[in-house]
């Protein structure tokens, strides 16, 4: 922990008042953008600084809000009310289709004038949904009846919130490649996502307890966390209020920051494409690209056949206490947490692409190792932790890697719209997995451990692509 380079110490490395593109063989000065989007393009180094403090606090807010709407006490709250595998599975699949509504998001939000307002409108909106589920808990689930209808609440608000926030997810990552310089972009995620980690590490224990422990059941419990979390994560959007905003109609937003010089292998976009709206025709012509898709819709698909059961084994097969659970997640986030950094750094020094491949073998294997698993002490206190630990160690390499690599497949302009198709794809291909998961589930083959080593071999096959996929490699 104590060599995590501080945020200001990653802001130091940016250049104090200017950045340059490179247009063609002509270089010219561009300001940087102040607050308002409106205004000329300029930015000091403290305000940069400022931008990346803030986005930091924002992702530990809606980390918050993320533990509480998602993961395993959304899962043990279904559980309480009897809701079956395919229930489970199929409320992890809506955030895959959700991905549907990027590129959708991608167009509007390059009609804005504003990432900022775009974003704070999108996920103000589809954070404040869950309150609904909150307010009936408390009318219907007060004398545990019609659990059957807290399951179709808990679907439906689901269901909006996610496809509203999906509008948001392409902006907010165009915003933030605009603001971290690329040399620095596996730092600096990998602190923020620290700080993630660290409020995960923290925090679901606690929010565990408070379910488990709570005196009008764990159903009420959850409607009590659960208005913590929507507050934390209207919380946090107000940290962005401190972010330097960036106007999409400039076509300069991920130039603002970045020092782009010729590069030999990938064409630079001059003057006369650098804003104009990137067509569809040209993204299925961008092979690179393609095999991108196709590694991401292998790996999303393999993985997410798998990624909502374990939880649903440890609360049901095994029949674990949600705070014993709690403190599983909590041992993968404190994994998480310290690996991050340790990744982000390596990743700077040798790329994306070789982590993901070396790590992700790792990952594909992970699932097999559950079928060692049982109700017994080694499992319970030795085998369990561990693979929590390994678990969080591999996905921080994971996690931090994807998106940095698919920063860097996306071509320097118009961003958001090749997020935004990504984004998409992953979503059917994942919505698809945590379905099949489910149903592949209640067929018997060996129910949830069959379907875990059938993951782990899917996922292995799943990487083979990502090894015909180059990063666009640009000198800072």
């Amino acid at each position: 922990m104590k060599d995590f380079p501080s945020v200001d110490a990653i802001a130091a490395e940016i250049s104090t008042e200017t950045a340059f593109i490179q247009v063609g063989p002509i270089v010219e000065r561009v300001k940087l953008k102040s607050r308002s989007p409106t205004a000329s393009l300029k930015a000091s180094k403290d305000e940069i600084r400022t931008s990346l403090k803030a986005s930091t606090l924002d992702g530990v807010f809606a980390t918050l809000f993320s533990n509480v709407t998602g993961g395993v006490l959304l899962t043990n709250f279904l559980l309480e009310l009897g809701a079956s595998p395919t229930e489970i599975g199929v409320l992890a699949s809506i955030p895959m289709l959700a991905n549907l509504m990027q590129p959708i998001g991608a167009y509007f939000s390059e009609q804005t004038n504003s990432r900022h307002d775009y974003c704070f409108w999108v996920y103000s909106i589809s954070r404040s949904l869950w309150v609904g589920l909150a307010i009936a808990i408390f009318l219907v689930g007060r004398n545990h009846a019609a659990p059957n209808f807290l399951i179709e609440i808990t679907l439906g608000v689901a269901i909006f919130s996610y496809f509203l926030g999906a509008l948001g997810s392409a902006p907010w990552l165009s915003w933030m490649a605009a603001l971290v310089p690329r040399s620095l972009r596996g730092r600096y995620f990998g602190l923020r996502s620290s700080a993630a980690n660290l409020t995960n590490l923290i925090s679901m224990p606690l929010l565990g307890f408070v379910v488990s422990r709570w005196q009008g059941g764990s159903i009420q419990g959850y409607s009590v966390v659960l208005i913590l979390g929507v507050v934390s994560g209207l919380v946090s959007l107000c940290f962005q209020n401190f972010m330097v905003d960036v106007n999409p109609q400039s076509g300069q937003e991920v130039f603002s920051i970045h020092t782009i010089e010729a590069d030999d292998s990938f064409s630079q976009p001059t003057s006369q494409t650098l804003f104009q709206p990137i067509s569809l025709a040209s993204i299925w012509q961008d092979s690179n690209f393609l095999k991108f898709l196709v590694y991401v819709n292998l790996w999303t698909f393999s993985v997410n056949l798998s990624a909502p059961f374990f939880n649903v084994y440890l609360l049901n097969d095994l029949a674990l206490d949600i705070s014993q659970v709690t403190l599983y997640n909590s041992l993968s986030a404190g994994a998480n947490l310290l690996l991050l950094m340790f990744w982000g750094k390596l990743a700077d020094r040798i790329g994306n692409r070789p982590i993901l491949i070396g790590v992700g073998i790792v990952f594909a294997i992970f699932p097999i190792f559950w079928l060692m698993t049982g109700t017994n002490p080694l499992s319970t206190w030795v085998w369990l932790p561990l693979l929590h630990l390994i678990a969080g160690a591999t996905a921080a390499a994971i996690d931090l890697c994807s998106n940095n690599f698919q920063m860097g497949i996306a071509p320097h302009h118009n961003q958001s719209t090749y997020f935004g198709i990504a984004a998409a794809f992953a979503g059917i291909s994942g919505a698809l997995g945590t379905t099949a998961g489910g149903f592949f589930a209640q067929l018997g083959y060996g129910g949830l451990l069959g379907l875990f080593a059938f993951s782990s071999v899917l996922r292995l096959g799943a990487l083979l692509p990502l090894i015909f996929v180059q990063e666009r490699q640009l000198p800072e």
